[in-house]
């Protein structure tokens, strides 16, 4: 998730852990720096772009580093602040910050290690998108309160109304998710299409709007759709994979990356002399978040010393009209 909605749980939960045992801006800080730490490993250079992807929400998001961590973190902050004899619960609410932190992560579709150093499988459920403001604002606003109220008998109530809120809000995401996979599994069966791999994830900044990928040999299905269309039927786009080129690419060490990052949502294709490889989870197409020039074209292909990653030209406002007006269940043809 977004830096803002891991802040502000980070400092919600710590809020609600510590009650009235400390002042309330202490949990509240303290909360809030430990919510924001593992997003810092994007400021570690892992070598090339592709690498600085594949590797963000790795080690600084496992669950088992970050417990370890927590035991010297939570004894620096009871030092500092002469609560000794609250260390346990210092550390309780700073284990569960930690935590919570990456498994919100893992409710997106991008791909969080959790597992490691036991194993480096990329969890992403992908019922939320990385921001959403119907998620946020109820943190936000029950650590407003809270502050405010000086950690009141109310304010640690609205607090933790606003922590039960946005946890709701998850439950309801996973549900709208699988609601629409039934959907889009049906409309792919009635249009013959054997579907490999399936993928379901909001779009941008909300959960009622839903991007379909199915991915089928070398062509992927790309449809939407909202939980205010008057039919429970998706209509598909499609598309080339471009597997012809695999056996060109499999030796680069990005494309070998990318290929288990993405857990085979992946396009492989050619513009100009450049051999490109995008991240099908993330944008729609034409346009996403992750595309990368991997070789340049010779026979044999020669991979680029350091691939390089392309820039989304998006057009802000009529993408934006368009989701608006897909979402409140308009049969409207995505912009391409």
């Amino acid at each position: 998730m977004d830096s803002l909605s891991q802040l502000a749980l980070g400092a919600a939960v710590s809020v609600a852990v510590m009650g009235r045992r400390t002042a309330v801006w202490k949990a509240a800080l303290w909360g809030a720096v430990a919510g924001t730490l593992p997003d810092l490993d994007v400021m570690i250079d892992q070598g090339d772009v592709i690498r600085n992807m594949v590797l963000h929400r790795a080690e600084s998001h496992a669950l088992f580093w970050l417990t370890l961590f927590s035991l010297p973190f939570a004894a620096l902050v009871a030092r500092l602040h002469g609560e000794w004899g609250l260390f346990r619960r210092w550390w309780l609410a700073l284990w569960l910050v930690l935590l919570t932190h990456p498994l919100l992560d893992a409710m997106t579709v991008y791909g969080t290690q959790l597992a490691l150093p036991f194993s480096n499988y990329p969890f992403g459920v992908g019922s939320i998108f990385i921001i959403d403001p119907l998620y946020t604002l109820p943190l936000l606003v029950g650590l407003i309160w809270v502050l405010a109220a000086r950690g009141g008998h109310r304010g640690l109530m609205v607090n933790g109304v606003g922590l039960l809120i946005s946890t709701v809000y998850l439950a309801w995401s996973f549900a709208a998710q699988q609601q629409v996979t039934q959907i889009a599994r049906a409309s792919l069966a009635q249009q013959g299409v054997a579907v490999e791999r399936l993928l379901v994830t909001p779009t941008p900044f909300n959960t009622v709007l839903w991007r379909v990928v199915a991915v089928a040999g070398d062509e992927y299905f790309e449809g939407f759709y909202s939980l205010l269309d008057e039919q429970p039927k998706i209509e598909f786009d499609r598309f080339p994979r471009g597997n012809a080129l695999a056996a060109e690419l499999q030796s680069i060490d990005g494309v070998q990356r990318l290929v288990a990052f993405t857990k085979g949502f992946y396009k492989l294709e050619q513009r100009g002399s450049r051999l490109l490889i995008s991240d099908l989870r993330m944008g729609q197409e034409p346009n996403y978040s992750f595309t990368f020039a991997v070789a340049e074209r010779h026979s044999p292909p020669v991979a680029l010393a350091k691939p390089k990653q392309l820039a989304v030209t998006l057009d802000i406002p009529r993408s934006l009209d368009w989701l608006w007006r897909r979402a409140l269940g308009e049969q409207l043809p995505p912009p391409r």
